[in-house]
């Protein structure tokens, strides 16, 4: 059995959509961040990534985690390609260039996406898209995240998804990255391909359904 650790308002939403999508059993043992509580350590503190109980699955303090048998992986993105190679039918690779294909959009969101568009949602978080230091901020970010935007809207242009010209983990993976930046007032208007897409996957039932999740969790 599956055994999927964190809370909905962490990358662990990134699983929990894919497990959504497909039925798969699991167990879910919700792990909070550690700097979200007064004291992490307390004797009454939820389980969280600084209790040693989860230490010993992954003594990085980080969630997601999944437990699966033998197999303990810590990195989001590297959770769901698996979920996806091993229960996620279409969601997963049908070729080997499928896979590869899949592989490259994930290291494509984590590592041109995810960054820029996370500062974007911490400046805005931090209500510094009301300074000018906070705005100026925003617009480095932003710009950062134009070169990667014009590669998915040139792709996304010729068809409705990232991989195989079907709905897959490639665009969970990257949905969730870029989605950090959903927040900013006109980024995605400049890029209506990507915006239309982004919109498509998450209008899908088990998105509406991990977001609601996410939602009912305190902040």
């Amino acid at each position: 059995m599956i055994t999927l650790y964190g809370v909905y308002r962490s990358r662990a939403s990134r699983p929990l959509w894919l497990l959504a999508e497909t039925g798969t059993p699991f167990t879910h043992v919700p792990v909070i961040q550690a700097y979200r509580l007064a004291d992490a350590a307390a004797a009454d503190a939820p389980l969280n990534t600084a209790s040693p109980a989860f230490l010993g699955i992954n003594p990085q303090g980080q969630i997601p985690a999944l437990v699966d048998g033998d197999l303990t992986l810590t990195e989001s993105l590297a959770i769901t390609q698996y979920l996806a190679r091993k229960h996620g039918g279409t969601l997963g690779p049908a070729t080997d260039a499928d896979a590869a294909l899949m592989e490259q959009w994930a290291l494509f969101a984590a590592t041109a996406v995810e960054g820029p568009a996370l500062e974007i949602l911490y400046t805005q978080g931090a209500g510094g898209d009301k300074t000018p230091e906070g705005q100026a901020a925003i617009a480095v970010n932003a710009e950062k995240l134009r070169r990667p935007l014009r590669r998915l809207q040139g792709h996304l242009s010729r068809q409705d998804w990232l991989v195989a010209d079907r709905f897959t983990v490639a665009d969970i993976n990257t949905a969730e990255c870029l989605r950090y930046a959903q927040g900013h007032p006109s980024l995605l208007a400049e890029f209506p391909a990507v915006k239309a897409w982004l919109e498509r996957c998450q209008a899908r039932p088990a998105f509406q359904a991990m977001w609601a999740a996410r939602l009912a969790e305190p902040e």
